[in-house]
């Protein structure tokens, strides 16, 4: 069978509102962003050699009350409030491999980020507070093989290995660094099923995040389970309406010194709310896709 190349160009403009920093990672922000990770078409990798660019922003911004005492920098402090913008630019390249069923392409993203982070912090009696803030580019993240396996012309799988690489530049001492120093590798599977008749589309992305130790903080995120769903209605003249709902999970507690006097700083979130997507052809052979949600 052989199924065509969705786009050979996709600007994909992503913008979060507020959500909780739940995950219960150091800093209490981890790399997911629970309700981002499934998009339109997730499962589908094109059956063509295609070349597909997207543009992903979005902002994030929570806070993690005085009660609860939050790994940050080496330290505990009382508290956390943190805010930060991504600017994710990713090239995606769909590898030449015939009409088959599998198709296999790989990608590279480069994100820029500006935090900012406040804390208030307590030495015996003595109690204070501090904040900072950073911007600057991020860790860099790469999927070498990206295998999609087409079931038929409307239900689709794809396979991923995704790496972030810790290429930000991190201080231990600061709130907020444009890193997290360390390695994540995340296998994840996407799943798409199209119901032409009722103009619907079913998104299932479901991961898992294993962290390497922070060398720097001695500090270890436990893996993290992360389930992005996403139900969409297209109708006429390119617009499609859904809904998304999504979790991420953390598997076992964080370790380290840190993480053990917190008794493993363990956390998880829900997300849910809407997306609005529009599709619309740029000449013969290209196509621009916007979502906001």
């Amino acid at each position: 069978m052989r199924i065509h190349a969705l786009c050979s160009g996709v600007l994909g403009l992503l913008l979060l509102g507020s959500v909780s920093l739940a995950e219960a990672t150091e800093g209490a922000l981890g790399r997911p962003v629970t309700g981002m990770s499934v998009m339109p078409d997730a499962g589908v990798v094109p059956g063509e050699p295609v070349l597909i660019g997207s543009i992903a922003m979005f902002y994030v911004a929570g806070s993690i009350g005085g009660a609860r005492e939050v790994p940050v920098a080496g330290k505990t402090t009382l508290g956390v409030n943190a805010e930060a913008f991504f600017a994710m630019g990713t090239i995606m390249k769909v590898w030449d491999t015939g009409t088959g069923r599998w198709n296999f392409a790989s990608s590279f993203t480069l994100p820029y980020t500006y935090t900012k982070a406040s804390a208030a912090l307590s030495a015996g009696s003595v109690r204070g507070s501090t904040s900072d803030s950073s911007s600057d580019l991020y860790d860099i993240t790469f999927s070498p093989i990206i295998a999609g396996y087409h079931f038929s012309e409307t239900e689709h799988v794809a396979l991923s290995l995704n790496i972030w690489a810790p290429t930000g530049n991190y201080d231990k001492s600061k709130l907020s660094s444009p890193s997290l120093n360390t390695w994540t590798f995340i296998p994840q599977v996407a799943y798409t099923r199209l119901f032409p008749a009722q103009k619907l589309e079913l998104d299932v992305v479901a991961g898992l995040e294993f962290y390497t130790r922070n060398s720097a903080t001695d500090y270890q995120n436990a893996p993290l389970f992360t389930l992005d769903t996403m139900l969409l209605r297209r109708f006429n003249g390119g617009v499609g309406v859904g809904l998304i709902v999504g979790t991420t999970q953390q598997l076992g507690n964080d370790s380290g010194p840190l993480a053990d006097r917190l008794n493993g700083f363990r956390g998880h979130d829900w997300a849910a709310g809407p997306i609005v997507t529009y599709d619309t052809r740029i000449g013969a052979k290209s196509q621009l896709s916007l979502s906001l949600r």
